[in-house]
């Protein structure tokens, strides 16, 4: 076995009295794909930046084999220093006479060269920071959630360019549908202890459970054997004293193990008042249109919500989703058409820039605006450290500006200060950005209880995937096109415009002696319906072998086509079974339709 390109050993370090890790080891080698997962707060960020010898750690080393890039993606990119996009990608080149290369990828990227860096949107800046990590063909990466602020296609452009990278590869991100395309191996850093499983994160909430389940019934051994130990020592002690003082040591040590083991961490309370019911009209707008700065964003277009759905809203960065809402919830006023809001509304409106948030002020303040220590919430009275507890804010951090805060934990501030109010219509920009995937798995859950209203801008396909009824996507043309179902359902039929552009305009109506339904597939759709399942588990079973076989770490040196057209190939099969799955669900719903 090839050595690793960076072996991290024995890693230390804490920050006040919190541990992050202690002991920790983490080695990465050629065509390595980690996942590094955790709650918000648990120090992966941290550990990256020790990866990227930005931090020192109180104590262990960090190897680097000689003659080995490194380069790293930070969570939140400050490339203030540079004049322009142009000169923040180029400082990612080895050699600075390879400015061509800078120029390509900036291309590619879809930025301007000559742009700010100060100036740029949240998703120019996350490109430029992309482009720069990229530029210089690292032997190693590090990517700290590359995805926030991305819109969908960039995203997937991103997938396929790091499924073709042959380098090694530690990634951080709430996007589970990236994590599952692009991970090999799994590095689990939970309460100071960081563990690692040599399968991607589609293996990890089965093989995580495993794990808290062994230390459940630990625990509750050790507790056993302490209360039998104790009972022992209160039993005629004094006349075996001498002989059973290693007895008693032992019954120490015991008592010292249980109240060092670190207690499994809480997760996030969420819950959601949905208020007084709305009218079952929430929104209708009528042939509405907006320009900006003579660009049509919005052409004439009509959209109706009603009350119980979920519509998610997706597009490219700038093709209006943020301007759609605004129209939508009376922010913006459209330059055609009109907006009818429904009856007995409240909303809750969660916004992309966090501009709820004041920095200068503290956690407490922010839950407590009006001062007292008491925080409303779904109309009952809560002391404002027992509601931050909710979600996982220490005490100590009631005093605490917001601007001290991570990214993670002031979305976690937001959600608190949105859903101590009652509602029925929650309009959320983004909300997913920063969240640690347990906090996004309870808001999705919290969502698909919610018996109000929801609109939901996210680039995130799973997310989509869980909560949305329904998928108005905006293709940058200035039109809404709306479809049935969450994320997967809007790609299938987005796949197939050519074969409804094919079918007459004018369809005849059928007459009143027209055929009956018929009241079973047809004999096409049921061979497919009956060999679809070989068909998925014939993509499953090439998958394992690819991944078996790109788990080889010499497999790149020794050839590196074949480790190309098995990345690629492995791409594909994604997708193959991905299709393959959606199309024998559909054709499960028809027939079972069709059979009642």
């Amino acid at each position: 076995m090839a050595p690793p390109l960076m072996h991290l050993r024995g890693l230390s370090l804490r920050f006040g009295t919190k541990v992050l890790f202690d002991g920790t080891d983490l080695a990465v080698s050629r065509g390595d794909r980690i996942c590094l997962v955790g709650r918000n707060g648990t120090g992966k960020s941290t550990l990256l930046k020790v990866a990227a010898g930005l931090i020192l750690p109180d104590a262990g080393e960090r190897f680097v084999q000689p003659g080995a890039r490194v380069a790293y993606l930070p969570q939140e990119p400050d490339l203030s220093e540079f004049p322009t996009v142009a000169a923040a990608v180029t400082a990612g080149l080895a050699d600075p006479a390879e400015a061509f290369r800078a120029d390509a990828m900036i291309a590619e990227m879809g930025l301007r060269g000559d742009a700010d860096p100060k100036l740029l949107s949240g998703g120019e800046l996350r490109r430029t920071a992309i482009a720069r990590a990229l530029v210089g063909d690292p032997d190693i990466l590090l990517l700290d959630e590359p995805t926030n602020h991305l819109d969908l296609p960039t995203i997937e452009w991103l997938e396929d360019r790091l499924a073709a990278y042959a380098g090694g590869l530690v990634l951080i991100s709430h996007d589970r549908a990236f994590l599952t395309r692009l991970t090999r191996q799994t590095v689990w850093l939970d309460r100071g202890v960081a563990r690692r499983h040599d399968k991607g994160f589609q293996a990890f909430e089965e093989w995580s459970e495993t794990i808290l389940e062994q230390e459940v019934a630990e625990r509750a051994r050790l507790d056993k054997k302490i209360a039998e130990e104790t009972r022992w020592s209160r039993q005629g002690i004094s006349a075996r004293r001498k002989r059973n003082q290693g007895r008693l040591r032992a019954l120490g040590d015991l008592r010292r193990e249980r109240a060092e083991q670190r207690a499994r961490i809480g997760q996030v309370k969420l819950g959601i008042d949905s208020g007084i019911a709305s009218g079952r009209l929430v929104i209708e707008a009528e042939a509405i249109a907006y320009a900006w700065d003579g660009r049509p964003v919005l052409s004439p277009t009509s959209l109706r919500v009603l009350r119980g759905d979920r519509i998610g809203i997706v597009g490219a960065n700038g093709a209006g989703k943020s301007t759609l809402l605004k129209l939508l919830m009376g922010e913006l006023a459209p330059d055609e058409g009109a907006v009818r809001l429904g009856t007995n509304l409240q909303v809750v409106y969660l916004d992309q820039g966090r501009a709820a948030l004041d920095p200068l002020k503290t956690v407490w303040d922010t839950l407590c605006p009006d001062g007292g220590d008491q925080v409303m919430v779904r109309g009952r009275p809560r002391h404002v450290v027992s509601y931050m507890r909710d979600f996982l804010f220490e005490d100590a951090q009631a005093k605490s500006p917001v601007g001290s805060l991570s990214g993670g934990e002031r979305n976690r501030l937001l959600l608190a200060m949105a859903l101590a109010k009652p509602s029925n219509l929650l309009v959320l920009d983004e909300p997913t950005n920063d969240l640690d995937i347990d906090t996004l798995d309870l808001l999705q859950e919290t969502l698909a209880d919610y018996e109000g209203t929801a609109l939901v801008v996210s680039h995130d396909r799973d997310f989509l995937d869980r909560v949305a009824t329904a998928i108005w996507a905006l293709e940058g043309d200035g039109k809404v096109e709306d479809y049935v179902g969450g994320w997967s359902d809007y790609r299938r039929q987005r796949k197939a415009p050519a074969a409804a552009a094919a079918k007459p305009a004018d369809k005849p109506k059928p007459r009143a002696d027209a055929p009956r339904k018929p009241a079973k597939l047809s004999y096409k759709d049921q061979r497919e319906w009956e060999q679809l399942p070989a068909r998925i588990e014939a993509l499953e079973a090439e998958q394992a072998k690819l991944e078996a076989k790109l788990a080889d770490p010499n497999l790149f040196a020794r050839d590196p086509g074949a480790f190309a057209a098995a990345s690629d190939r492995l791409g594909a099969i994604a997708e193959e079974r991905t299709a393959a799955e959606d199309r024998w669900l559909e054709l499960e719903l028809l027939r079972e339709e069709l059979s009642s």
